[in-house]
């Protein structure tokens, strides 16, 4: 009875936060625009495009498979399933949960047959052989001194002692790893269409209609999922005694705060060369090196 609680509790909080998820895209692109000195989009145009993508069909080349078809949901179903791990998941189903999916899109890219499809694809791949070691140092951070690999009993030792010198190192490469996972400047840019820069864009360029809506959709679950990490292991700060009501506003400003740091260092730093994110993400894994070692 415990466990098919935690599961609905666990799929409760993964329907939130997939309906939470555009809403903090359009927060980093509304302010970006701002610090950009534009006029960008409303922060709610996520949900609109979103909605506009879900109602239309899609248009499939002949040269593709059921790996093209089938992708979307996958990629969807493991970000879906990741938020739902949040609660009291494993560490690493999570990240096999994430792994799959991309797996699966890098692999539909290639099915089209498209040259750009190719071009996404190995640099995505390339990009994912770099940050995953790195996810795993810092994540094993905070799980040796938790003891275990549960994400709830991570988040309890975190929460413990957020001010040690280990933590603060872990902190700082699990903020270029979620800046690299979410697709953004100075690894990749989210809005680009330029053939010799886009990554993901590349990858979903011969999508439309509700497949790109999906892809789109888990892309910003995905972010989510990860910012949550973000502010649940590395920056546990909480007020004692808070009722749940205050104690969720609280979590909420948390993850306002760093959609908006999302923001500001995409405005404030240019676009990598793609043979500078390696050391990019070795100075991370350096950090996450140092911390495990610290503890």
């Amino acid at each position: 009875m415990e466990q098919l609680t935690s599961i609905l509790t666990g799929i409760g909080y993964a329907f939130s936060i997939m309906a939470a998820a555009p809403l903090v895209t359009g927060i980093v692109k509304a302010t970006k625009a701002g610090l950009q000195n534009r006029r960008g989009p409303g922060i709610l145009q996520a949900y609109y495009d979103l909605f506009k993508l879900l109602r239309k069909d899609s248009v499939v080349s002949p040269t593709t498979s059921w790996i093209f078809t089938l992708a979307p949901y996958i990629y969807f179903a493991g970000a879906f399933g990741a938020a739902a791990l949040l609660v009291s998941g494993n560490l690493f189903m999570l990240i096999y949960f994430l792994a799959a999916g991309r797996f699966f899109l890098a692999l539909a890219s290639l099915d089209a047959g498209s040259a750009f499809g190719g071009m996404g694809g190995s640099r995505e791949m390339f990009i994912n052989v770099l940050v995953e070691p790195v996810l795993l140092l810092v994540m094993l951070t905070v799980a040796v001194r938790a003891g275990s690999t549960d994400l709830a009993a991570m988040m309890g030792a975190a929460a413990a002692n957020p001010l040690s010198l280990p933590y603060i190192f872990a902190a700082i490469a699990f903020l270029i790893i979620l800046v690299a996972e979410s697709g953004r400047i100075p690894v990749d840019n989210p809005d680009t269409h330029l053939e010799l820069t886009m990554i993901h864009e590349g990858m979903v360029l011969e999508y439309s209609g509700r497949w790109l809506g999906l892809i789109f959709w888990a892309s910003a679950i995905k972010q989510l999922v990860f910012i949550l990490l973000f502010t649940t292991l590395f920056v546990p700060w909480q007020p004692a005694e808070l009722s749940p009501a205050v104690a969720g506003l609280w979590g909420a400003g948390k993850i306002l705060v760093t959609a908006l740091v999302l923001a500001a260092i995409e405005t404030s730093t240019n676009k990598m060369r793609l043979f500078k994110v390696p050391g990019f993400m070795g100075a991370a894994g350096m950090l996450a090196l140092l911390a495990l070692v610290a503890q």
